[in-house]
């Protein structure tokens, strides 16, 4: 996994899932998510259908979807675990 960015908190992690397809980035969000030490995380994505299953993942799953940044190709979804 590459180091998080500066921006995000030290328990954050940082998952680079952009050249795959859904449900890819989902699931790579799902694994970052499942680790202990790990508080949130920003997912980098370029699938179009991300804007739909990564919201949709965190409202299954009790996440939180705190923001979605658009870059200049794709977005980057920070998602953090409920308090």
């Amino acid at each position: 996994m590459p180091s998080p960015p500066s921006d995000l908190p030290p328990d954050w992690s940082c998952v680079d899932a952009r050249g795959h397809r859904c449900p890819v980035p989902s699931l790579r969000l799902r694994r970052a998510l499942a680790q202990d030490a790990v508080a949130g995380v920003r997912l980098f994505a370029d699938d179009p259908m991300a804007q739909i299953d990564v919201p949709h993942f965190c409202n299954q799953n009790n996440y939180v979807l705190t923001a979605v940044h658009a870059l200049d190709a794709g977005w980057a979804f920070d998602v953090r675990k409920p308090l």
